[in-house]
């Protein structure tokens, strides 16, 4: 047991290869393997519905208020992002995982709170894919657009008679919908959407704040961890395909929650 305990914090914490690890511990490189990947699967089954539960009602609600305490947003309850995972193209697999930024690599997409905090994550996605592409077919789109995800019904904005739906914010990379703001495009707008786009854009970084905390609770920035060939990050959908990504996204939530 302490052995494969060992194996598994070592690659979390270096970044080594699972080839110079099997060595190291005078393990088959399969077995290396199996153990960090199983490992990460079993904490992230046990400790996903404890850590990133489906929010209730009385959560949603507590979600806007934060908002709107923290960052001047009524109704809003969550600010959604992707964020691309640098990795080496998996064998045979052509142009599915090169984006834009002309590397290769996954999708993670997320939705935190106003202490970014997860609240879903979806992790995966082929890199060629695009934020809205992404997000209408994950599973936390779908819910969404079914209405099955115990939001409450239209608030009534502070100082106002006007009731407006409960929405998550995102750029402009996703589309609008009732339950989804995006800012007003172009440049030439007047004052009141200068001033909408200001607003939306403050509730929206609490999505990159936590996509960079997450980036350096899981890598410190150590060329160990994300080096372009052999760093951690580069190497994690080649070894371990996207499990380890979802259990740090759940060491990320403990580590803020400890």
């Amino acid at each position: 047991m302490f052995l494969i305990n060992s194996a598994f914090f070592r690659y979390l914490a270096t970044g080594d290869s699972l080839k110079t690890i099997s060595f190291s511990y005078r393990m088959g490189h399969s077995t290396v393997y199996k153990i960090v990947r199983e490992t990460c699967q079993i904490i992230t089954e046990n400790l996903m519905d404890e850590l990133m539960p489906t929010p209730t009602e009385e959560m949603w609600e507590n979600i806007a208020n934060d908002f709107f305490r923290m960052w001047n947003f009524p109704g809003c309850i969550g600010a959604l992002d992707g964020k691309h995972v640098t990795i080496q193209a998996p064998p045979n697999t052509g142009s599915m995982f090169f984006n834009y930024k002309n590397t290769f690599s996954i999708v993670l997409l997320a939705l935190v709170d106003a202490h970014c905090n997860f609240i879903a994550v979806n992790v995966g996605a082929y890199g060629k894919s695009s934020d809205g592409g992404v997000f209408a077919n994950s599973n936390l789109g779908k819910a969404l657009h079914r209405g099955s995800l115990n939001i409450p019904d239209n608030l009534t904005i502070p100082n106002t008679d006007t009731q407006v739906p409960y929405v998550i914010v995102g750029d402009e990379a996703f589309p609008l919908k009732p339950y989804l703001m995006r800012p007003y495009p172009g440049d030439k707008l007047d004052d009141r959407k200068r001033n909408f786009n200001y607003r939306l854009s403050r509730a929206k970084r609490t999505s990159e704040n936590t996509f960079e905390k997450l980036i350096s609770l899981c890598t410190d920035g150590s060329p160990n961890m994300i080096g372009k060939y052999k760093g951690f990050v580069t190497l994690l959908s080649q070894n371990v395909k996207h499990e380890v990504l979802s259990f740090h996204c759940i060491v990320h939530q403990e580590a803020l929650c400890a």
